[in-house]
């Protein structure tokens, strides 16, 4: 059987482990990443050969590189590695003819008004929105719906650039200071509660692996106050479980995603306990996630997302039944030596400059309690840096 020829997209510095299992099944792998990425230790062993752009914002350039690459290679395959990417690599395929997701199933992963309005159609709990479009619309909006709201980029990822207002003036405020900018916002109601990921691979549209993880603490208040991020596994027998599981399901057909892996966000309300979609995404969760989920399936989403999109034949591995939880941490120190965190739970270490990150595992969720709120105590005392929120992530 003839392997695809893929190109990979990348302007973050992530997805070894699918690179190296594209490689072992047998692919030829190409990369194109930004300039400023080329010196990063990518896998080179497994690359057939690596190429960058200043950025990948300049889309004509991105097509005419791309059409300048393709002189001499075929490519049967181009992949997102990043959230930013996945637009980038729908546009590639449509100017290509390519298979995989074209430039509107792209916008119901990336925008998230595109995404709200998707799922209210769909019939999918939403917190009330409004686009930022028409100034009677938003007036309607600001007195029906009672504060607090969220002005939110649509196209950001996780919750970068969001800000939370109380006031009418402050809304009017920061849609003039946004000028052209507005209709690239949404506004929506805030809804008080604890915040979920579900993190999943889909296989003919079919969703074939779910796992459900709640955040230690909401990811807007880590991103708006600084501090620690942590989050993990949730019991299988908690009840909200089976109903997460359900409203993932629900939104990734729903949405039509075909093949890969996807990272959902949900919220259960305090005030009426009804489970909220909040986002969607088609690529790998940041923050180690995936090596957060392998410790507590033994499913790694990097190498299978790879084997999917390679295989007519691919075949969840067995999995088991263990407690993951991550920690991680910007640092002040520019290497920050975790050797002082020696339980034999931990499965992974980050290395990455001026963070710090553990992955934990155990057969007892109380004790993956236990060791998050030691590890961010302990980290809060000796490595935490914290730094004013920047108006984009990348990861």
């Amino acid at each position: 059987m003839t392997r695809p020829v893929i190109l990979c997209l990348a302007s973050y510095h992530k997805g070894h482990r699918f690179i190296k299992r594209c490689r072992l099944e047998g692919c030829r792998v190409f990369l194109l990443t930004t300039t400023s990425l080329l010196q990063e230790p990518w896998p080179r062993e497994h690359l057939e050969d690596v190429f960058a752009l200043p950025s990948f914002t300049d889309r004509r350039g991105l097509l005419n590189a791309v059409s300048y690459l393709s002189r001499t290679r075929k490519f049967d395959r181009i992949v997102a590695l990043d959230d930013f990417d996945v637009e980038s690599a729908a546009a590639l395929r449509e100017h290509f003819r390519m298979t995989g997701m074209n430039e509107s199933q792209a916008r119901l992963f990336r925008d998230k008004l595109a995404m709200r309005t998707r799922a209210r159609e769909l019939g999918i709990t939403v917190p009330e929105f409004t686009g930022l479009f028409q100034v009677d619309s938003i007036k309607e909006f600001l007195s029906k719906v009672p504060p607090p709201w969220l002005l939110k980029p649509r196209s950001e990822a996780s919750a970068a650039g969001i800000r939370k207002l109380m006031h009418p003036q402050e809304v009017w405020r920061e849609i003039d200071r946004l000028g052209d900018r507005q209709s690239f916002h949404l506004l929506e109601r805030f809804v008080a509660g604890d915040l979920y990921h579900v993190d999943s691979l889909v296989q003919d549209g079919t969703v074939i692996f779910a796992e459900v993880n709640g955040y230690v603490r909401p990811l807007l208040d880590v991103y708006q106050q600084g501090g620690i991020y942590a989050t993990r596994t949730v019991p299988l027998d908690r009840p909200e479980v089976a109903e997460l599981a359900s409203a993932n399901e629900r939104v990734l057909t729903g949405f039509g995603l075909q093949r890969g892996a996807s990272h959902t966000e949900f919220l259960r309300s305090k005030d009426d306990g009804k489970i909220y979609f909040v986002e969607t995404s088609a690529r790998v969760g940041g923050s180690n996630t995936a090596e957060m989920v392998e410790g507590a399936t033994g499913v790694n989403l990097w190498e299978e997302w790879a084997a999917l999109e390679i295989r007519s034949d691919y075949k969840l591995p067995e999995t088991f039944r263990r407690y993951g939880g991550v920690v991680v941490s910007l640092a002040r120190q520019d290497w920050p030596d975790s050797s002082p965190f020696t339980d034999p739970e931990i499965v992974y270490r980050m290395n990455m400059k001026q963070h710090i990150g553990l992955v934990l595992a155990s057969d007892s969720p109380q004790r993956i309690e236990h060791l998050l709120a030691d590890y961010t105590r302990r980290i809060a005392k000796d490595y935490l840096a914290v730094l004013p929120p920047a108006d984009k992530v990348s990861h």
